[in-house]
């Protein structure tokens, strides 16, 4: 542990904070919460601040980001630092800003091997963040609820894509909302008390996937969230939360680790639905074959 380590109530590493920022969130002080998304969100950052630098960039007082510190276990700021730096030499995320990215360009290689890196972090520690009563749970409403509806906009978008279309070759009654041509209420309307409603968003937070995951619940459905931080709008509209790393090695973050549960997700589906399942690929097999939808082998 170290003789540096803080005591034996207080994180230790820094997945012990964002545990117990998520175990106090509801508790917290609106500065407190301003604090928290910051170190969350951005803790590389935060990593190389002085106590002046991170209570400047939230909008606080020095001595307000000393009792968020102390609060959460920590010996002051110091210790929310050394979380932070060790974080950094974790997941490598000392390339993730633009003049990192362009300085290792310029130098002739190197982002291939570190995004590669990182992604493989992003997938292990993501699966490993996920509770087994959690992920259990959300397999459950996938396969059992009566209609489901998987909404991600922009860049969380392909895995929604994905989600639903992995979805709709399980089950019926799998429909991706994407507000196209303005259309947002039209396929809401759809939603009933029961449903199972995915919605899926990284910071910055789309508005209207927010809006839409806070009225499904509001409207009786059961909400799971694809997001990355606890601090994320979309986990406090959601039953069960499923947070997922997006570190990358250039300015762009990371979809890799979504993918990875979603499709994992969808395996677990198919494992419950059983024989179900083995009825409804076989159904659109023969559909496959009668539309002639793919080329013929060795063409």
């Amino acid at each position: 542990m170290g003789a540096d380590a803080e005591s034996a109530t207080g994180p230790v590493a820094f997945d012990d904070l964002v545990t117990e920022i998520r175990a106090r969130w509801g508790s917290l002080s609106v500065s407190h919460k301003k604090l928290a998304e910051r170190v969350l969100s951005d803790p590389e950052a935060v990593a190389f601040m002085t106590v002046s630098d991170l209570a400047s960039a939230v909008g606080v007082n020095e001595a307000t980001v000393v009792r968020f510190a102390s609060g959460m276990g920590l010996k002051g700021f110091p210790g929310l630092a050394r979380l932070c730096q060790e974080r950094l030499q974790e997941q490598a995320q000392l390339l993730r800003r633009l003049d990192n990215l362009e300085h290792m360009v310029a130098r002739g290689g190197g982002l291939r091997e570190n995004q590669v890196a990182l992604d493989r972090a992003n997938i292990a520690r993501s699966f490993a963040g996920i509770a087994d009563a959690t992920w259990e749970a959300v397999a459950a409403q996938l396969a059992r609820a009566p209609r489901v509806h998987v909404m991600g906009l922009r860049k969380c978008h392909a895995p929604a894509y994905l989600l639903g279309y992995l979805l709709g070759l399980l089950r019926e009654d799998v429909a991706t909302v994407t507000g196209t041509g303005g259309a947002l209420t039209d396929e809401l309307r759809r939603v009933r008390s029961g449903d199972c409603f995915v919605a899926i968003s990284i910071h910055r937070y789309s508005a209207d996937t927010v809006r839409a995951a806070q009225w499904a619940r509001r409207r009786g459905a059961h909400v799971v969230a694809l997001t990355d931080t606890p601090v994320s709008p979309l986990a406090a509209a959601a039953h069960q939360t499923i947070y997922v790393e997006a570190s990358s090695a250039s300015v762009l973050r990371s979809m890799t680790a979504f993918t990875s549960i979603v499709q994992a997700m969808c395996g677990a589906v198919a494992h419950l639905l059983g024989h179900e399942v083995r009825e409804t690929l076989l159904e659109e097999e023969k559909l496959l074959s009668e539309f002639g939808v793919y080329t013929a082998d060795g063409v």
